[in-house]
């Protein structure tokens, strides 16, 4: 039965864990699902609008619609699932500035702020051209126009238009007309290499919009048949077959820089400036251009809604930033832009600069913008006078690099304030001509002025002369503070002997003569107690002789608490006098020798060691009776040996019966950190061997971690020492 029992467990276990995989499975597949959320209906009626995500522009709702007041260039309103596939969206879209576009994103992914920087679809109204768009973006940009056919073949500003796009496998249909009717505009694309899935968006282009009614379904090929049939009845044919839909729709046209809406020119005679760079290279052709002036210094560019151009040798009036021209002259096509040499140039009227394409450096790098006014974000990185009374100033984006110029002029300010990795957002003209770029950078940034140039962060706070500056102020702050810790030290141990130095002399000011004093009177009373009293001589001759030693340990004591040689002669001088002085009268020989070079020894170590040695000697002549003291200092590398010998009669070591004065000893040598050894052999004398670290010498690298070390040792030791009694002896 127990079996039994264990066996159903592990096939519940088993059962729970595939329902748990199942279930994550089903999870997994259902955030995956490409009809997740569909159908879609916006809420910007209700004031609601939180599944949005805005990538530029200023998207705010009012009066039941989304609106964008922006013409940024690059502005984009994103919402739904990366994984949706076939599905149609359409919405109301109201243009609110000339010169534009607005309109729907399908199947969008990888989005970015900038111009056309997303990968997916897009199909709105433009009325630079009064035509519908249907376009690839990919971080570039391609597409297919048709003049809209409504409203008298124009598109106004402040009107509603209905708009649909519906994209099913690689066929994409866009359709446009004015609510409540039917005329309407189509286009349909067949795109081979397409994007499969992405999210749904609205989106606006050098003017602002207004949407309503966002409506997103899933798409089926009864809708896709649908649209191909009401595209080709707008065309005159018959319901196109399963297998010939495809072949009569249009396909995107090559990328080409600021949307390529070739547009018919309002002057008969002048063209788009970016048909320039289709003109024969062999034999120059004279064109006319008609566009904004963008930049006059160093050379004078011009731009229109197909692209930028650079004017050579202009001839005619002066002309200022902003002014609409007209300039003829010579085509020069080049790779990514066309140049206008010995170009005459007619003022047609003022206006205001046109605003700069915000795109990333690595779209400027392709070329695509060459001789377009853009603005790009980067970190300065080299900033330099160069030739021509030009500032250059280098720059890196991501993985990308780039100059820009400028003209001296009022930049000296700007130059000697912008600080090396600031983040920069930089306005100007892009150039890949060599001349500009001397093949060091993909593309150079011509500034037209020190407003063109904005900082939006300073440097990091952690950079290279920051740190070292903190690292500077660190070493002098602890150098300080080492300085400060060693003169209290000093203070301190000064004041410690100047105490030791007082109470000896009022030790053998008080204390030692008064015991001098008691043996005077006790020798006075000898001599005159009468000689048959033996038995009071016996007293007196005892007391005496206890007032005679006292008198000794009380001279001992004040030595020891006022060791004026050590300061004066030296450690071992300080050692071998205290030792000659415990044996004076006696027939005892002291010897004493120094081996090695000689170093200095710290005071406070100094102070220890003598201590140490001191108690040595004082309990080999009052315990030992040695005929031998002698005291080795030993100078090593990087510690100094401190033995103190006699051939005494030594004693059985045991740690349990160590006194006072071996325990005062032990406390002295780890306070400074050093080896305390004691041999003794019965018989053949005792050795008092302590070995304490030398401070090593301080260099710029090393000091810190010797101050690191000598801070937790000097608080190690405070928190665990007992201060040493002021008569060791030994029990």
């Amino acid at each position: 039965m127990k079996k039994l029992s264990q066996h159903r467990r592990m096939i519940l276990l088993g059962v729970a864990a595939c329902l748990l995989l199942a279930g994550f499975f089903a999870f997994y597949q259902y955030r995956r699902s490409p009809n997740r959320g569909l159908p879609y209906h916006d809420s910007f009626a209700t004031g609601k609008a939180e599944e949005w995500k805005a990538l530029g522009g200023t998207w705010e709702l009012m009066k039941g619609s989304m609106r964008n007041d922006s013409d940024e260039r690059g502005a984009k309103l994103l919402t739904g699932s990366a994984y949706w596939q076939n599905y149609s969206m359409e919405a109301d879209v109201m243009l609110l500035g000339q010169g534009g576009n607005a309109g729907l994103i399908v199947r969008s992914s990888d989005e970015e702020e900038g111009v056309d920087a997303y990968t997916g679809y897009y199909a709105g109204l433009r009325n630079l051209d009064n035509a519908l768009v249907l376009g690839r973006a990919g971080h570039g940009w391609s597409e297919v126009t048709k003049p809209f056919f409504a409203d008298h073949s124009r598109v106004f500003t402040s009107k509603w238009y209905h708009l649909k796009l519906v994209a099913y496998g690689c066929q994409l249909v866009a359709a446009a007309n004015i609510p409540g009717e039917s005329p309407h505009t189509s286009i349909a694309v067949n795109d081979v290499d397409c994007v499969q899935s992405g999210r749904a968006g609205l989106r606006s282009y050098a003017a602002g919009g207004v949407w309503r009614n966002v409506v997103i379904r899933q798409a089926t090929q009864p809708d896709m048949a649908e649209m191909l049939r009401q595209e080709h009845s707008e065309k005159g044919e018959g319901p196109p077959s399963q297998s010939a839909g495809s072949e009569t729709q249009s396909s995107f046209h090559a990328p080409q820089a600021g949307h390529p809406a070739q547009t018919p020119p309002s002057n008969p005679e002048a063209q788009p400036i970016s048909s320039l760079k289709l003109f024969p290279v062999i034999r120059p052709q004279s064109a006319t251009i008609r566009g904004i002036v963008v930049l006059t210094s160093p050379a004078l560019f011009v731009q229109d809604a197909t692209g930028g151009i650079l004017l050579k040798q202009p001839t005619g009036e002066p002309v200022r930033v902003g002014d609409e021209i007209e300039a003829t002259g010579m085509v020069r096509p080049g790779a990514f832009s066309a140049t206008l040499e010995h170009a005459g140039v007619r003022a047609l009227w003022g206006g205001s600069p046109m605003p700069a394409l915000s795109v990333t450096a690595s779209q400027a790098a392709t070329g695509a913008f060459d001789a377009t006014l853009i603005e790009v974000e980067g970190r300065l990185r080299h900033k330099e006078y160069g030739p021509e009374d030009n500032l250059i100033f280098d720059f890196d984006s991501g993985p990308q690099s780039f100059r820009a110029m400028m003209k001296r002029g009022r930049g000296d300010y700007l130059y000697n304030h912008l600080k090396l990795d600031s983040r920069l957002q930089i306005r100007g003209v892009a150039v890949v001509d060599s001349a500009y770029t001397e093949d060091l950078t993909p593309f150079t940034l011509l500034v037209g002025s020190t407003d063109d140039i904005v900082e939006l962060a300073g440097p990091p706070w952690y950079s290279a002369p920051h740190l070292a500056g903190m690292a500077i102020g660190f070493l002098l702050l602890a150098l300080l503070a080492n300085f400060v810790y060693h003169r209290v030290d000093k203070w301190r141990l000064r004041t410690i002997a100047e105490e030791r130095e007082h109470l000896a002399f009022e030790m053998h000011d008080t204390l030692a003569q008064g015991f001098a004093g008691i043996g005077f009177q006790l020798e006075a009373i000898r001599i005159g107690v009468p000689d048959e009293l033996s038995r009071i001589h016996q007293q007196i001759d005892l007391a005496t002789e206890l007032v005679r030693h006292s008198h000794a340990e009380a001279r001992r004591t004040v030595d020891m608490l006022r060791p004026r040689q050590l300061e004066s002669e030296g450690l071992l001088s300080a050692l071998a006098l205290c030792a000659r002085r415990l044996v004076a009268g006696g027939s005892v020989a002291v010897t004493s020798r120094v081996l090695g070079e000689v170093r200095p020894i710290p005071l406070r170590m100094s102070d220890h060691l003598y201590r140490i040695g001191q108690e040595a000697l004082a309990n080999a002549v009052r315990h030992a009776r040695p005929s031998r003291l002698n005291i080795v200092l030993e100078y090593k590398k990087n510690e100094v040996r401190l033995l103190v010998d006699d051939d005494g009669t030594g004693f059985i070591s045991k740690e349990e019966q160590s006194g006072f004065g071996v325990l005062s000893m032990r406390k002295r040598a780890t306070s400074i950190s050093a080896r305390l050894d004691i041999s003794s052999v019965l018989g053949r004398g005792t050795q008092v061997s302590v070995t304490a670290p030398l401070p090593p010498g301080i260099t710029l690298i090393s000091w810190p971690a010797h101050f690191l070390r000598f801070l937790r040792e000097h608080f190690s030791n405070a928190a665990t020492a007992e201060p040493p009694h002021p008569h060791p002896y030994r029990g």
